[in-house]
């Protein structure tokens, strides 16, 4: 009750803060000629001083708004903007007094090209057509800062604990710097890295695809892209940072990242290395590269890791030491005719992990009880190659193609021990494992697009041939010993050498085409035709006793190759309006597999052909500027696997034995996702709401049967259905005034699941509900304090029917609050404190623990050096124990986590830009 009070106090106490000395300003705009309201036109405030921002809001769809301004005898400039028209602008001699402006009518802009407006007069916010476009000078941060604290200023994005970005509630998906990717889309070495202050617009537009954004269709998807466009006078220079830091504890981390601007061109050289579970890129002002190892580890299970170009960086249990550097090249060549990106990475990183597991086992006849404790090592080694060329033959015809080169090899070493007891708590099993593996795995991918539009608007024709070779070979030495206890079967004794090779050979032609029958109706017709090769090959060696492994073991050898071939013909309907977007398409699958084992030398082949519908469609509807509303479908049929489909026996595991079900039949999916939208830019305030789900029939299960030493064997089924359905929504608004910065969110996650399965041959039900509720907060005073505490609730029960138990069930409680001082000057003060707590955790296992990571930093040297300590889990409380509840076990998980250390590092920061500074004469043309 007492947190309660405290915390309505505080927020009252900052609401009479924001409400003092302050008056309203408010009106109506609308169009002169029309006389038809204006929505989402800018209006904003600038001291004439110096033309600063003030404050601003913007129009509701009626044309009025209102804005609170702070008590002033100083003269003040009243702004209006709307693309497409001229700017309005009225000086105020003062803010005194409420100041109702009555009707002020804009007069559009008959020659919008040559508009000139002058560079300190840039409105915090534009909206374009489709494109959101944010002046970032408008935005405050702090000095450093990043642009991922410039993202968290902009109204209406939200960006969670695992670095996840939302505009309005859409997911960004794709971030582009000047139009290019930097470092893959996935963007976060961009927002992560890049000083916000050489932003010049952060520009937000729906994610579309290569087919959409060649031939100029709208986007249909529900994603967004961010495109950072770098200020003219930095665009021609260099920027970078280098930090080197030595910890206690034989800690260390180090990382560089160096850039290049000259126009179009553009170089990026990266690099890390260190050994406190970070992918090193992390360029975080307070933490540095403790990304991995933070507080967001016990929110979302994120391990710190990140893709680029599909390759997978950082992450996984234990403790992590690793090294990586990657250069990445973007220019315009041939007359700017082909526009070119292409990066090279090198990975290395070697994890060491202790884990102890215990796990009970959920059968029909009753339960089992499975404890083990291992060991491992894993050695890892990665070379990755991509580039992007996009090739423009005419003002209507485009090639794309994209060719990538993966290159790996690891070793890794794993001993485990394990028991299993039943429920009288007698031994029935025991196994210990050592095994010793080295892999060399390679991938070359290519996707070749074409792209031709012609001269009547929304007819074109796209081409397409993808193709993904893969190779992957690895040689296992094993000892593996297995005793059984009760049902007299022979132990299990194993020195083996075992030589897998697995090559996928997949190839994907498309061709569309589509044909307009009006200005906002078309037709679309496409062809899809896939085929895939894979050749799965386990040849198994016994140690001869003396000095080789020469003795074949046909028993654990076999060989599998599988050919699918599908052919994919639909037909479109797309309407594209101003506010309304949608598509629909139906067509029929045709589903080929040829599929053949040998085992102990017996040829097995299985061959199947399949008809099924196909459907998809999708619906987006602009209510209002701020209010969307969004919905997807889909059916479609899948094949099962050639394991999972062809009957020989898989002896690899000496405690499962796996054999294959030919009669299995294809999986059909139907999935569907509904959202709404609504972010109200006048009152800074945003909802999203949402619904989805799969619905599965013919889902493939494993059926497992257990005999009296839990020694299993295990076949696939058909079942009736499977099926998982969410909702939720997030709610967050944010006041500003001034220097001062009040935001908070709250949302809600509701899941639903039903399964059924097979355990000794029976069938089960399970329904799980999971219940989600959070809520976030933030207070800023910028140059001086940000206080951000936040809270998750987490609660999942289990239900079963025909079942050795009814329910299960447990929750978590999360808590973390982040504060950073910036007082006195020079010096910045971080700290991230957690707790987490879980209800349900074993015995013998933590279940609930503090993390709290402290940081101090002083800038020098004209601020081109930072020096800096921090310190680790101060209370030295980590732990890694978790629980996770499925239908056939509850699993109790402890793994090697980052102990507490101190780290004291040195950062440099360079900056040297070519071309003459911004200055309030400067003038640009706007388009």
């Amino acid at each position: 009750m007492l947190k309660k009070i405290i915390l309505t106090v505080f927020m009252l106490s900052a609401f009479c803060v924001f409400s003092q000395n302050t008056f309203k300003i408010s009106g109506k705009v609308l169009e002169k000629s029309t006389q038809a309201p204006l929505e989402s036109a800018t209006i904003y405030l600038t001291t004439v001083k110096d033309s600063t921002i003030v404050d601003y809001t913007i129009s509701d769809k009626n044309g009025n708004f209102t804005l609170i301004a702070k008590k002033t005898d100083n003269p003040i400039n009243f702004k209006i903007s709307y693309n497409g028209y001229k700017n309005f602008t009225k000086t105020l001699d003062n803010i005194l007094q409420e100041n109702n402006l009555g009707t002020i009518e804009l007069v559009e802009n008959a020659n919008q090209l040559d508009e000139i407006v002058l560079k300190g007069e840039i409105p915090p916010i534009r909206i374009k057509k489709d494109t959101l476009e944010f002046n970032a000078g408008s935005f405050k941060v702090n000095q450093d800062a990043n642009v991922e604290a410039l993202l968290k200023q902009l109204p209406g994005v939200e960006i969670d604990e695992a670095g996840k970005i939302t505009v309005n509630g859409k997911e960004v998906n794709n971030i582009l710097v000047n139009g290019k990717p930097f470092f893959g889309k996935d963007g976060k070495i961009a927002t992560q890295n890049l000083p916000a202050d050489m932003i010049d617009k952060v520009q937000i537009t729906d994610t579309k695809t290569k087919s959409e954004e060649l031939s100029g269709d709208a986007s249909s998807s529900n994603e967004s892209t961010i495109n950072l466009t770098i200020q003219e006078d930095k665009n021609k220079g260099l920027f970078g940072k280098a930090m080197a830091g030595k910890g206690s504890d034989d800690r260390y981390e180090s990382s560089l990242l160096f850039n290049y601007f000259k126009d179009v061109q553009k170089i990026s050289i990266l690099g890390s290395s260190n050994n406190i579970n970070s992918v090193g890129f992390s360029m975080d002002e307070i933490f540095d590269n403790m990304g991995g190892g933070r507080n967001n580890t016990i929110w979302t299970n994120d391990d710190g890791s990140f893709a680029i170009n599909g390759r997978q960086f950082g992450g996984g249990n234990g403790i992590t030491q690793s090294n990586m550097i990657g250069i990445n090249y973007a220019d315009e060549l041939l007359n700017k005719k082909v526009d070119t990106n292409g990066s090279y990475y090198f990975n290395n990183a070697t994890t060491n992990n202790n884990n102890r597991t215990n796990r009970t086992n959920l059968l029909p006849t009753g339960t089992t009880q499975t404890n083990s404790e291992s060991v491992s090592k894993n050695d890892v080694n990665g070379h990755n190659i991509s580039f992007d060329f996009e090739i423009k033959l005419d003002s209507l015809s485009t090639i794309y193609y994209t060719p990538s080169f993966n290159k790996g090899n690891s070793k890794n070493s794993f001993t485990r021990n394990s028991a299993t007891f039943n429920e009288a708590n007698s031994l029935q099993n025991e196994n210990f494992t050592d095994n010793f593996t080295d892999s060399e795995s390679t991938n070359f991918a290519n996707n070749f697009y074409f792209s031709k539009r012609f001269l009547k608007k929304g007819r074109n024709i796209n081409f397409s041939f993808d193709t993904n070779n893969d190779s992957n070979k690895s040689d296992t030495k094993t000892i593996n010993n297995t005793i059984f206890y009760q049902s007299g079967n022979a132990n299990d004794s194993r020195n083996q050498n075992q030589l897998d090779e697995n090559t996928t050979d997949d190839y994907n032609f498309n061709f569309s085409y589509s044909e307009p029958i009006s200005d906002s109706l078309s037709l679309s017709f496409r062809t899809i035709y896939q085929t895939k090769r894979q050749r799965n090959s386990t040849e198994t060696f016994d140690f001869n006793g003396t000095d080789a492994f020469d003795v074949f073991n046909g028993l654990l050898s076999n060989t599998i190759d599988s050919k699918t071939n599908s052919l994919s013909s639909t037909v479109g309907l797309n309407i594209r309006r101003k506010k309304f977007r949608t598509g629909f398409s139906l067509g029929v699958d045709l589903l080929n597999y040829d599929n053949q084992s040998n085992y102990l030398s017996t040829l097995t082949t299985l061959k199947n052909d399949y008809v099924y519908p196909k459907a998809r469609g999708y619906v987006s509807y602009n209510l209002t500027k701020s209010k969307s509303f969004y919905s997807f479908f889909s059916y479609e049929a899948s094949l099962p696997s050639a394991q999972q489909l062809l009957p020989f026996q898989n002896l690899a595991n000496p405690l499962n034995t796996i054999i294959g079900n030919p009669n299995l039949k294809p999986i059909e999916n139907y999935s569907m996702y509904f959202n709404f939208n609504n972010y109200d830019y006048a009152t800074r305030s945003g909802l999203y709401a949402y619904f989805g789900g799969d619905f599965k029939t013919n889902q493939v299960v494993s059926s497992t049967v257990y005999d009296q030493d839990f020694k299993a064997v295990t076949t696939y089924e058909n079942v009736d259905k499977g099926a998982n359905f969410y909702t939720g929504f997030n709610v967050n608004k944010s006041f500003k005034k001034e220097k001062r910065t009040i935001k908070y969110g709250f949302g809600l996650g509701l899941n639903y699941d039903f399964n059924q399965g097979l355990t000794n041959a029976q069938l089960y039900e399970s329904t799980g509900i999971s219940l989600n509720p959070r809520v976030n907060f933030s207070y800023m005073i910028d140059d001086l304090v940000t206080i951000s505490p936040s809270y998750r609730y987490s609660y999942r029960q289990n239900n079963f029917k025909n079942y050795i138990i009814d329910k299960s069930n447990n929750y978590t409680h999360s808590f973390k609050i982040e504060t950073t001082s910036y007082w006195p000057k020079k010096f910045v003060l971080g700290n991230d404190f957690g707790y987490n707590y879980n209800s349900n955790i074993a015995d013998g296992f933590q279940k609930d623990f503090y993390l709290w990571n402290v940081s101090l930093g002083y800038n020098f040297m004209g601020d081109n050096l930072l020096a800096k300590v921090k310190i680790y889990d101060l209370l030295n409380q980590n732990v890694n124990a978790t629980r996770t509840i499925s239908p056939t076990a509850i699993s109790d998980v402890e793994n090697t986590v980052l102990q507490q250390y101190v780290m004291f590092s040195l950062t440099y920061k360079l900056e040297k830009f070519g071309g003459k500074k911004k200055s309030d004469s400067d003038f640009y043309f706007e388009d």
